[in-house]
């Protein structure tokens, strides 16, 4: 269902000066398509577009944003099937995971689309004194001008809808790059774009050089930098100068599972802990990594979880029987199977797994893993899990707290009180009760702390990033 190439949107046209980027299908390794590139004068183009846009974004009625965002709400409809099958391809997803992120695609615009004419402002009393007598204050949201984005590899649709619909809702402009192994879903998006009204310079959406990039976090044009990926991420905002910086940099999600958890809810504990660290292969920077479980029915999680991993069908991701598919590359994967072998050195026990064949890395699970190794530490990103038991629910939450990162926790417990301290105490942007934390829905804040990054995602969050607040203060004499 890939067209044999793709152009590049460079102020809302459509632009194909080359086809330099070939594009695989991430199973089979074979190139499926090519893509055009931009180069540095396109790059400048791009961002001087977006300048000259500011005004007539801003100038934009919400009504009329809000158009915009449902037209892409019914073509993303339309075009599921497609977006679906190119997101298979380009990032080696298996379809049904494919075809829910086409629906988180469509969530999210149209969550944007109900909040473009839901951006408030307030009325601030200012009679607090005698000198104020007379005064009355008055703030509005505006557009904090161009927007450069940045977005990775794993969710190539929704992770550009939560950059792309908020700048629309609140009128910036925008220039957006996407990873190169997977630029397809946000060409189609800028296709779909240039199907509406939005005024000339809008938008920019293309695949380049790192190096030719550099604009897109240095130029000074641009009032907002948000950038999701990996710990790189530091290092652009060091870069960034005076704009704005958002950052989602990954995780090192932990879960807990406490020891009123037994009978049915062990079982749904397991079946959501199945899907937590393996869904896409583990490419989620909210997969579930680390795994706590208390001494009094570990042995039974334990033999449970193992059991149920190695019955989950790893092949072709357009296969609809897949539940875990390629890994964006083999380098990826070599590098996450040399973290599972160096931690086997060092005394972790492999429970099932561990075998890699190119880009395909089995379902693997460890037990007993040595805290000072990467596979504990760091983000695995991938298909892999470490399980670890504990006697005391404090130290467990002390031990998912002894992490560089703080994005999503998942606890399981039926007690309340065990439920706000977890809520109290741990050191992350998110804690979800009763489930993994690699659930989401498009509209609440996402984001973390640490080095997970800094500022929140979620349509309504994104546009408290994406705008200021003005002031007005009028005096009655």
């Amino acid at each position: 269902m890939l067209k044999d190439r793709y152009p590049y949107y460079l102020a809302n046209e459509p632009k194909t000066p080359n086809t330099d980027l070939e594009v695989t299908d991430k199973y089979s390794g074979e190139v499926v398509t090519r893509v055009a590139q931009a180069d540095a004068d396109a790059i400048e183009e791009a961002v001087a577009a977006a300048v000259e846009a500011v005004g007539p974004m801003r100038r934009m009625k919400a009504y009329e944003r809000q158009a915009v965002l449902e037209h892409c709400v019914s073509r993303f409809r339309e075009r599921a099937e497609e977006l679906a099958q190119g997101l298979c391809i380009e990032a080696g997803k298996p379809i049904k995971d494919s075809r829910g992120e086409v629906t988180r695609l469509i969530d999210t615009f149209k969550i944007a689309a109900e909040e473009a004419t839901r951006i408030y402002g307030e009325v601030i009393p200012m009679e607090i004194s005698a000198r104020a007598a007379g005064y009355a204050g008055m703030t509005r949201r505006v557009p904090i001008g161009p927007c450069s984005f940045i977005t990775p590899f794993n969710f190539p649709l929704n992770l550009v809808a939560h950059k792309v619909a908020p700048a629309i809702a609140v009128g910036c402009p925008f220039v957006l790059k996407p990873a190169a192994n997977t630029p397809i879903g946000a060409l189609i998006i800028g296709e779909i774009l240039a199907e509406t009204d939005l005024p000339k310079g809008a938008f920019s959406i293309f695949s380049t050089s790192n190096e030719l990039a550099a604009p897109l976090v240095e130029d000074e044009r641009f009032k907002l930098l948000s950038f999701t990926g990996s710990l790189i991420g530091w290092d652009l905002k060091s870069r960034a100068g005076k704009k704005k910086v958002s950052l989602e940099l990954g995780g090192n999600a932990a879960c807990i599972v406490d020891q009123d958890i037994t009978g049915e809810h062990l079982d749904d504990a397991l079946k959501r802990m199945v899907i937590g660290a393996f869904y896409q292969s583990g490419q989620s920077c909210v997969g579930v990594q680390r795994i706590l479980i208390h001494e009094s029915i570990y042995d039974t999680f334990k033999s449970r979880f193992v059991e149920a991993t190695k019955g989950l069908v790893a092949g072709d991701p357009k296969d609809e029987a897949t539940f875990i598919g390629p890994m964006i590359s083999e380098n990826a994967a070599k590098k996450l199977e040399g973290w599972i072998n160096n931690a086997t050195v060092k005394g972790a026990k492999l429970l099932c797994g561990g075998q890699r064949n190119g880009a395909m890395l089995q379902a693997t699970l460890l037990e007993d893993v040595p805290q000072d190794t990467q596979l504990w530490c760091d983000e695995a990103f991938g298909p892999v899990a470490v399980l670890t038991k504990f006697n005391d629910f404090d130290d467990a939450l002390k031990l998912v707290n002894d992490s560089d990162f703080g994005l999503q926790v998942g606890v399981f417990t039926r007690d309340l009180y065990k439920a706000q301290k977890a809520w109290h105490e741990l050191e992350v942007g998110g804690v979800v009760i009763g489930d993994v934390p690699s659930w989401r829905v498009d509209h609440m804040p996402y984001g973390g702390v640490k080095d997970s990054g800094l500022g929140r995602e979620g349509i309504r969050y994104a546009i408290d990033e994406m705008t200021e607040i003005r002031l007005m203060v009028i005096r009655t004499p």
